[in-house]
């Protein structure tokens, strides 16, 4: 098992610019932290068919496979309804990741970007993601860290006060908020995944502290964003330069960075070694 930490593939001239591709369609903060994942998973061997568990309205597949996955599941009806418009996969389907409408062995790869924190069973989604994957399929998946809390602006200004009772607070607050009930080490993930009957062959950190602390920062100036995304089912009203403007002098740096250690969030490949029986 690799922890690779020699940095995220840089932006280039025959490599997507994913933070770009990303800004009209979500808020910024959202942006950054799906561009980045979009350049890790990028790198990752896929083989056909593929399955998005948890794949929310469609954006993120979309961009990273231009509706080449074959099925993605979530259980948020809106959002399935928005991926099928934007033919974000080929079947996108209303279903739970503990209980998934797929024969076993029907995949060659699994992918769960930013989902299995959000779901309380997830030991379950770990055995229905081994169910419907063959002997040496491969599982990506991202996760926030044990250090996501901590790493945030408001955590991290208490503490430097000496207000780390204040500063815990204000990570659960915005844990519960975010519904996250698993934000864990590695080792607990990689523990995880081998009860699940899979080994992990490659994982590492991303987003750094710098990184998180903008990241909290821009979920509040991203609010508007959240007011036209309940109102008009999408969250940007003007794609523009004031899509671009702002993120760019501020936020564009974090998606350069190298890999950081430790990081806010973490990347693993990891490849099934068998059927769970």
């Amino acid at each position: 098992m690799k922890n690779s930490l020699s940095g995220l593939p840089r932006s280039g001239a025959n490599r997507p610019d994913y933070f770009r591709q990303h800004l009209p369609e979500v808020p910024a903060f959202r942006a950054l932290i799906r561009a980045v994942e979009c350049r890790l998973l990028a790198e990752v061997e896929m083989p056909e068919p593929v399955l998005d568990i948890g794949c929310g309205d469609g954006i993120f597949g979309q961009i990273l496979a231009g509706g080449r996955w074959f099925a993605g599941v979530d259980t948020w009806p809106q959002g399935v309804r928005q991926a099928r418009a934007r033919r974000a996969y080929r079947h996108a389907v209303v279903a739970s990741g503990t209980r998934l409408p797929f024969a076993d062995g029907a995949f060659r790869t699994v992918v769960s970007n930013c989902v299995l924190e959000h779901i309380p069973d997830v030991d379950a989604v770990l055995r229905e993601a081994n169910r419907v994957l063959v002997v040496g399929g491969r599982f990506a998946l991202t996760v926030p860290s044990h250090l996501f809390a901590d790493m945030l602006f408001g955590s991290t200004v208490c503490a430097r006060l000496g207000l780390r009772r204040l500063g815990g607070a204000y990570g659960a607050w915005f844990n519960r908020k975010a519904r996250h009930y698993h934000c864990d080490p590695p080792e607990r993930w990689i523990a995880r995944l081998a009860d699940a009957g899979f080994a992990v062959e490659r994982w590492q950190y991303y987003l750094s502290h710098a990184a998180l602390q903008a990241i909290d920062l821009a979920h509040y100036y991203g609010l508007p964003s959240l007011f036209w995304n309940k109102v008009l089912g999408r969250w940007n009203v003007v794609r523009g330069y004031w899509n671009y403007v702002v993120p760019e002098l501020w936020l564009r740096r974090y998606y350069e960075e190298p890999a950081p250690n430790p990081g806010g969030y973490i990347f693993f490949a990891a490849t099934k070694t068998h059927d769970l029986g």
